[in-house]
């Protein structure tokens, strides 16, 4: 299991990261699996309400040695209930208390360099010391980014249940991977 890296760091996305978030949404490897649009009015409709609080959950840009490389966004799956309904005819009853995670490295020469293992881990690590209700991540995975579910093994999480669901892009096939990781025994409650 890879150990969250103190060169990791996270802070809230602003509006004046939507110059930089659609760079990272149009570059190849992160197109291929996020499927975005990245125009001024797309960003504002998906990430705006993030941003002002009207919307549950988070979105962070990733900072590695301070500068930023990607995004990460978190939310606890209860709070919108579209999610459980994908969920749970996969894995069955999800705990009120999972949380899940999404996230893309935006910088093309980091990507495939063993950056994603660390910011999984890194942000698995502050979510379960942030959110004291989090008891476990859930993160569903298309099957064929075989790169992002093995970055999620090497952090520690482990598939739980396999099965079709709505994929972010229309080209992949609905077959997923969940994968889970539950809150250390020794993370604070």
């Amino acid at each position: 299991m890879v150990i969250a890296h103190p060169d990791i760091g996270f802070r809230p996305l602003t509006r004046d990261d939507f110059e930089l978030l659609a760079r990272w949404l149009a570059t190849p490897d992160v197109a291929r699996w996020w499927h975005q649009e990245f125009d001024g009015a797309a960003l504002e409709r998906d990430f705006g309400p993030g941003i002002d609080g009207a919307e549950p959950g988070d979105n962070l840009v990733v900072l590695v040695a301070g500068t930023p490389v990607g995004l990460v966004q978190r939310c606890r799956i209860a709070d919108y209930p579209e999610y459980l309904h994908e969920f749970e005819p996969v894995i069955g009853a999800v705990p009120p208390t999972a949380y899940t995670i999404d996230y893309l490295i935006g910088v093309p020469e980091l990507i495939g360099r063993g950056l994603g293992p660390v910011i999984i881990a890194s942000v698995s690590a502050d979510t379960f010391d942030r959110y004291g209700d989090a008891q476990t991540l859930l993160v569903p995975v298309v099957a064929a980014n075989r790169r992002s579910w093995r970055a999620l093994e090497k952090a520690g999480f482990r598939i739980v249940a396999s099965g079709d669901l709505v994929p972010d892009n229309p080209i992949d096939d609905p077959a997923h991977h969940i994968l889970q990781l539950d809150r250390p025994a020794d993370a604070s409650s």
